[in-house]
């Protein structure tokens, strides 16, 4: 098995292939095509600004900074409380709508890069795959999510291994987590991809844990009702502020009569780095099945918060046990109270934490990433 590797052979090196403006206008723009879910005009209980959103949008800006010229075929859909036959009709619509914008601009472009989240490629990915293949273009995959083969194996055994000889066979394979490059055995066109973020350097500049903040969709195997739960036994001074659109099926009334939290409601994207900064510690028990690197914790270390997580999917490996964080078993609420009571006992390890986490960050900043990618997908693209 091949060692996990990032995009390029050499990181370091990546940072450099930024270009400023008199090196745009000496290089030749290259069109591409970005498949991928685009951010709306605002957050809403059926069009909720998630991370996939964001990341198609800092894609599109990091490209273009490198000489790149991406036009973007939408593929998120305002569906997400729609009762079931509608939501299926709706699912069928926003499919049809992405493979007619992948037919009309893959001519317009020297690449399609397809964004889709691990559980979503097995129906997305083919018929992309079939497009491009027709129009001789070459596909990359930006696979969002921590568990891609376990896509794949749920997909019927036809579907993998169609998969198998078609599009995970593609000219590069991008995956957000060294988990999935393990389980398919790292070949060589499979890159690391992390999630990244470019959080504005607004540090929180607290000595102790008093201000916790959850920010994360309100669905209940992001872990709310663990965080609701531990946080009871808060002392007085502490208070647990809850960000994010409550999802169909959450039950919000165990904020009522909460005597350690409350809920702030939807946060646009601009404000999130001012609020992160206003609390100590994030608290994300997410036990989600696809969970990757979350662009939440990337931001909550760039505000030098440290992070009390679940020992869950890619935050395992994005938050260090006692270097930027504190891992616990998921869906334990005795354990999550544990760990903050551990940061409440002893300042001298939440400042150490707090270091841990200014560093962590620094690592998943967006532009040593994609000049990486960049490099790489202008020699696919034969410049």
């Amino acid at each position: 098995m091949r060692k996990p590797r990032p995009c390029a052979a050499s990181l370091s090196a990546a940072g450099r292939t930024a270009q400023g403006p008199g090196d745009r206008a000496r290089t030749r723009v290259i069109p591409i095509l970005i498949v991928g879910p685009r951010r709306g005009a605002g957050a809403s209980a059926t069009n909720v600004i998630g991370g996939s959103k964001m990341v198609t949008a800092e894609m599109v800006r990091e490209l273009r900074a490198r000489g790149f010229e991406p036009h973007v075929v939408d593929t998120a859909g305002d569906v997400t409380n729609l009762p079931a036959w509608r939501l299926r009709i709706a699912r069928l619509v926003r499919f049809l709508r992405t493979v007619r914008g992948v037919v009309r601009g893959v001519r317009r472009s020297r690449l399609v890069l397809l964004h889709v989240a691990d559980f979503a490629a097995p129906g997305l990915a083919p018929p992309v795959w079939a497009i491009c293949r027709v129009a001789r273009r070459p596909l990359v995959l930006l696979v969002a999510g921590g568990n891609l083969i376990g896509a794949c194996r749920a997909a019927s055994p036809r579907l993998r291994r169609l998969a198998d000889r078609t599009w995970l066979r593609g000219p590069r394979v991008y995956v957000e987590t060294r988990r999935s490059l393990r389980d398919f055995g790292a070949p060589a066109h499979f890159r690391w991809f992390p999630n990244t973020r470019d959080c504005p350097g607004i540090r929180s500049r607290g000595a102790e844990v008093r201000r916790l903040i959850f920010l994360a969709r309100l669905e209940m195997d992001k872990g709310l009702a663990e965080a609701l739960e531990a946080c009871r036994r808060l002392p007085e001074r502490c208070h647990l502020r809850v960000f994010g659109p409550p999802m169909s099926g959450t039950d919000m009334s165990l904020f009522a009569g909460h005597p350690r939290a409350s809920y702030g409601g939807v946060l646009e994207p601009e404000e999130v780095p001012r609020t992160l900064s206003e609390h100590d510690l994030l608290v994300f028990p997410s036990y989600w099945g696809s969970e990757g690197y979350p662009g939440v914790v990337l931001e909550a270390f760039q505000c030098g918060l440290p992070v009390v997580a679940a020992r869950w999917g890619g935050v395992s490996e994005l938050v260090e046990h006692e270097v930027s964080g504190l891992l616990v078993p998921p869906r334990s609420a005795a354990a999550l109270w544990s760990a903050i009571e551990r940061l409440l006992e002893d300042p001298a390890l939440y400042r150490r934490l707090r270091e841990g986490a200014v560093r962590r960050g620094e690592h998943f900043r967006s532009a040593r990433w994609y000049g990486c990618m960049a490099s790489d997908l202008r020699s696919l693209c034969g410049g």
